[in-house]
């Protein structure tokens, strides 16, 4: 790599992508395919429109009051979503003074705090700069089948009418993919306006559900004081819609697409894109053309299968560790119990199942369908690290069932009892470039998401498959 391509890797950690590029004499303009460093390679944004990406439109333009962009949250060298690193380092390189750097949703709490001087930014903003989360408040639905009876909230923002909550920005990319917009679904929702993504009405839904979200975040994370127009809210979606995003280069295992294997953007924006539909490999039967269910989610690194060493400085061993991931995602035995959207649904206590029970979608990973499940990442006796997360205690209006949670995600929107805890599933693509991991931030790599799954499910994986399923995770 050349010292000019490390001093831009360095600076897009501050200026963003748009202000990188300008510094270095753009054309408001940035190259289809531009590459991006990150600890496991390369990342790389294709344009399915086939030309460069726009920086001048609305995506990139402050306007809101505080100064902040959708790209303030949304970076392309993040796989279009934030790392904790890369908060850490603008807090580092601005003191604290970068957009993202607000009391309205990026301090731990917006009361009782002090982000006059350095320090006191440096404590307000640790959730942002340590976990890359942000704030999210949401009032208890009027109709919810539960009281809030405590909230022990180590920041201060102790409200149990109006809850904070926090979790990690999701990347603005690959959302041709999505059965539903926001971890929690209120942009696919009908108790916020907006509508469930179904087989039926999609992309028309998506398209309007990702509009609504347009004008939401400008709203709110923007602080404005004018609403977008419809012509800035239309393009803030076509350009979101025109992205797709991928590991392009693994160090050690090369160009993702040589030798027979289909990694990296083209192949996710020309081949797999257009097979997508809503559904199409829903495991309970949601596919509405009948075709039976596959955990054979992935087939990328199909063609390293069987990869040994040879003259090619090692990338062989790395590519056949890639592939033995891809072949344990798909197949490794995973026994599904106690996980709410699931088990308690269908009312079946154990399900044999797979990674791709889940995690459905060819070659992306997530749900085909709206799907939100609670598999206990919030839960209080999670095995995750939860200790700087609030302590939120529910009660059941007619039972009287008590759960302790740090997120009641999905319940929040519905007041359903039934939906407490439960969050959607993420894209699998671009992993490397965007940790920490889970809604909360609660896996700082993919490492610790490996553990969790196998503490949380008896999986028994092995080191070795451990090393397998990161190597193909990182190459996603």
């Amino acid at each position: 790599m050349s010292k000019r391509m490390k001093a831009v890797f360095a600076s897009v950690a501050v200026a963003g992508v748009g202000g990188i590029w300008a510094a270095q004499g753009g054309s408001g303009s940035l190259p289809n395919l531009f590459p991006f460093a990150n600890e496991a390679g390369v990342l790389e944004t294709r344009n399915t429109n086939g030309t460069a990406l726009d920086l001048t439109g609305p995506f990139f333009q402050s306007l809101g009051t505080n100064g902040r962009t959708c790209e303030t949250c949304h970076r392309a060298a993040q796989g279009w979503g934030t790392s904790a690193d890369e908060i850490k380092r603008r807090f580092e390189q601005t003191q604290g003074t970068d957009p993202i750097f607000r009391t309205n949703d990026g301090s731990n709490c917006d009361h009782n705090i002090d982000t006059s001087t350095v320090g006191g930014r440096r404590k307000a903003y640790s959730l942002l700069t340590d976990k890359g989360l942000i704030r999210v408040t949401v009032d208890v639905p009027a109709n919810a089948e539960f009281n809030v009876i405590g909230v022990l909230n180590p920041y201060g923002c102790n409200e149990p009418v109006t809850l904070s909550m926090y979790r990690r920005p999701l990347p603005t990319t690959n959302l041709r993919f999505l059965s539903t917009v926001m971890w929690d679904g209120r942009e696919s929702s009908t108790q916020t306006g907006t509508q469930k993504i179904t087989f039926a009405t999609n992309p028309a839904d998506l398209l309007a559900d990702l509009t609504h979200q347009a004008v939401d975040a400008t709203n709110g994370h923007a602080q404005a004081s004018v609403p977008l127009t419809p012509a800035q809210a239309q393009a803030i979606v076509d350009f979101e819609m025109s992205l797709s995003t991928a590991q392009a280069v693994h160090f050690k295992a090369g160009p993702l697409d040589a030798n027979g294997a289909k990694g990296g953007p083209v192949e996710l924006s020309t081949v797999t894109t257009p097979a997508f539909f809503v559904g199409i490999n829903d495991p309970l039967g949601g596919n509405p053309h009948g075709t039976a269910f596959t955990p054979a989610i992935f087939d990328l690194f199909s063609a390293w299968t069987g990869s040994s060493p040879s003259e090619d400085g090692g990338a062989s061993v790395r590519r056949a560790s890639i592939a033995r991931g891809q072949a344990l995602f798909n197949s490794k035995p995973i026994l599904i119990q106690g996980v709410a959207g699931l088990n308690d649904d269908l009312n079946v206590a154990s399900i044999p199942g797979t990674c791709g029970t889940c995690h459905d979608s060819p070659n992306v990973g997530n749900h085909s369908v709206s799907a939100p499940l609670n598999i206990g990442v919030s839960d209080s006796s999670s095995s995750l690290n939860l200790k700087y997360l609030p302590v939120i205690k529910l009660q059941n209006k007619v039972t009287g069932e008590i759960r302790t949670t740090t997120d009641p995600g999905r319940a929040m929107i519905t007041g359903q009892w039934k939906d407490v805890g439960r969050f959607k599933g993420p894209i699998l693509r671009g992993l490397a470039s965007r940790a920490p991991y889970f809604h909360n931030g609660s896996a700082d790599t993919l490492e610790d998401v490996i553990d969790f799954y196998n503490k949380r499910f008896n999986v028994g994986i092995t080191p070795q498959e451990k090393k397998d399923l990161v190597a193909f995770l990182k190459a996603l």
